[in-house]
């Protein structure tokens, strides 16, 4: 019988000081080295930025899951990490992507923009269900690794 997966999805603020071009910069290595990592550790996931904010999906066998977690919330770049859900996973809903990321497009700005209410609510106030379903469709849209 095959493992079932196991699935971290949080949300975290960004830290990564500097202008828009440092920014990407700080992006940019964050996703290179989780892809880098995520592959040599079985890991597949997404990673979503938008309004100072990440969101991301972690998927693996629990030990793997666990150890990328754990570096998260020892990186200077992650601040008040907020766990969504964590557990058994039926299937893997991010399988080809050691690491997919979304965001920083004007299309997808307002697509998360959509998530909020008049009071502005953000990606923070998201179930982990909705917030997954919502980048699986705009990954169906397009392409998720943009960098």
């Amino acid at each position: 019988m095959p493992i079932r997966p196991y699935r971290c999805v949080y949300w975290s603020k960004h830290r990564i000081d500097g202008e828009a071009g440092e920014i990407d910069a700080g992006l940019g290595a964050i996703l290179s080295s989780a892809r880098r990592n995520n592959r040599l550790l079985g890991v597949t996931g997404a990673l979503v930025f938008d309004r100072g904010l990440f969101a991301q999906f972690l998927e693996g066998e629990i030990r793997a899951v666990e150890l990328v977690f754990e570096n998260i919330q020892r990186d200077e770049r992650h601040g008040d990490t907020q766990v969504l859900s964590f557990g058994v996973a039926a299937e893997r809903a991010f399988r080809p992507w050691p690491m997919a990321f979304l965001g920083r497009t004007d299309e997808e700005h307002l697509r998360f923009a959509d998530c909020g209410d008049e009071a502005g609510a953000s990606m923070r106030r998201l179930e982990a269900e909705r917030l997954r379903d919502l980048v699986r469709t705009l990954g169906d849209e397009g392409p998720m690794q943009r960098r």
